[in-house]
C-alpha cells in the first residue's frame, strides 16, 4: 500500500563530495540546507548578504560582487541610530557607517572569490513580489521596516524573472564556466502577501525558472514540490504554519543527499556526525576518568580527520 506520492529525483551527474566548494544564495530555505552542510563540515559560503528572497536581489549581489562595485556612503542609510543597506538583510547593520561599508565590501569580496572558485552554486528563489523604493526607483532586497508608503509593491513578470536569472547565469559562467548551477524554489509560503498572491508568485518563479533551465546547462532540485506533495500535512510545518519544521527539513535534506551528494562522501559524513554528537554529549560526571578518556579519544579521532580535511573546524 502506497500512502505517499514521491517526487522522482534524477541522480546528479556532478555530485557533491568533500572536495567540492559550494555557494548558496537566496531565501531562508538556503539557511536550512546550509545548516546541514555546515553540520557535516562541507566547504560552503552561505548568503554573504543574508537572506535574499527574490531574483533581482540575488542578481544585484552577483553582479556587484563579480564587477567589484564597492558600496559608497550614499548607498546606506541611518534608521533609529543604526546604519543599514537596502541591498542586504537586516543582519548586516552597524551603529557606524564606515563599519557597515567595510562589512558590505568585505562580503562582496568574499562572494566574488566564492563565485569564481566554487564547484557548485545553489540558488533558492522565495518570491516574485518585490518592493521599489519610491525616491530612487530601485528594487530593494529588504525594506528594513521603513514605512511601506515609501515603497511600491510589484509582482515581477515571467519575462523580468527570466531576464534576471539569465543575467545571473551569464555572470557566473563568465568567471567560472565549470560551476554547476542548481536552482530551487523555496517551499516557504509568503502568506503576508496573501494566499492567492503567494500562489501567483510561486507560479511566476516556476514558469520563468523552467524556461531558463530548458535553455541552459543548469539543474533543478524540487524542494518546493517535495514539500507540497510528499509532505502535504500541517504536522510538517512550524508553529507559524508557514515554515517547514525540523522534521520536514530533515526529510528534504535526506532526499537532497540521496541525489546530490556522492555516496563516496557518506562514510566521512558518518564520522563527522559521530564527532558532532560526541562534542554535544553532556556527561553525568565530567571529571570522571571514563569521560576524560572519551574526550581524549574523540579529540584524537577529530585530529586524524582534520589531517585529511584541513578545512574542517570543530568546536
Amino acid at each position: 500500500m502506497e500512502l505517499q506520492t514521491r517526487i522522482p529525483l534524477t541522480l546528479s551527474d556532478n555530485p557533491i563530495d568533500y572536495q567540492s566548494k559550494l555557494v548558496l544564495l537566496g531565501s531562508c530555505f538556503v539557511e536550512n540546507i546550509g545548516a546541514k552542510l555546515d553540520y557535516f563540515k562541507f566547504q560552503h559560503l552561505q548568503n554573504p548578504f543574508g537572506i535574499l528572497f527574490h531574483p533581482v536581489a540575488i542578481e544585484n549581489l552577483v553582479q556587484r560582487a563579480i564587477e567589484e562595485k564597492a558600496y559608497q556612503q550614499e548607498e546606506i542609510f541611518e534608521q533609529d541610530g543604526v546604519w543599514r543597506c537596502f541591498d542586504a538583510h537586516s543582519d548586516l547593520r552597524s551603529d557606524k557607517p564606515e563599519a557597515l561599508l567595510r562589512l558590505l565590501n568585505q562580503r562582496l569580496k568574499g562572494a566574488k572569490v566564492g563565485l569564481e572558485t566554487s564547484s557548485h552554486i545553489f540558488i533558492t528563489l522565495g518570491t516574485a513580489w518585490v518592493y521599489e523604493y519610491n525616491s530612487s526607483g530601485k528594487t530593494v532586497a529588504n525594506c528594513h521596516k521603513v514605512p511601506q508608503k515609501q515603497f511600491t509593491k510589484k509582482l515581477l513578470t515571467v519575462a523580468e524573472i527570466e531576464s534576471s536569472l539569465q543575467n545571473v547565469i551569464a555572470l557566473i559562467q563568465k568567471v567560472n564556466p565549470k560551476a554547476y548551477i542548481t536552482f530551487t524554489i523555496s517551499p516557504v509560503r509568503h502568506l503576508k502577501d496573501g494566499f492567492v498572491e503567494n500562489q501567483r508568485s510561486k507560479a511566476q518563479l516556476i514558469t520563468a525558472l523552467h524556461q531558463i533551465i530548458n535553455g541552459h546547462n543548469v539543474s533543478y532540485f524540487p524542494s518546493y514540490e517535495i514539500m507540497m506533495d510528499e509532505l502535504r500535512d500541517y504536522r510538517f510545518y512550524g508553529t507559524d504554519m508557514v515554515h517547514p519544521n525540523q522534521l520536514a527539513v530533515d526529510y528534504i535534506w535526506e532526499r537532497f543527499r540521496s541525489a546530490w551528494i556522492s555516496q563516496d562522501a557518506y562514510p566521512v559524513m558518518d564520522e563527522v556526525d559521530a564527532f558532532q554528537k560526541g562534542l554535544l554529549h553532556r556527561p553525568f560526571n565530567p571529571d570522571s576518568e571514563a569521560h576524560q578518556k572519551f574526550k581524549t579519544s574523540l579529540r584524537a579521532k577529530i585530529t586524524y580527520l582534520q589531517e585529511r580535511y584541513p578545512f574542517m573546524k570543530f568546536g
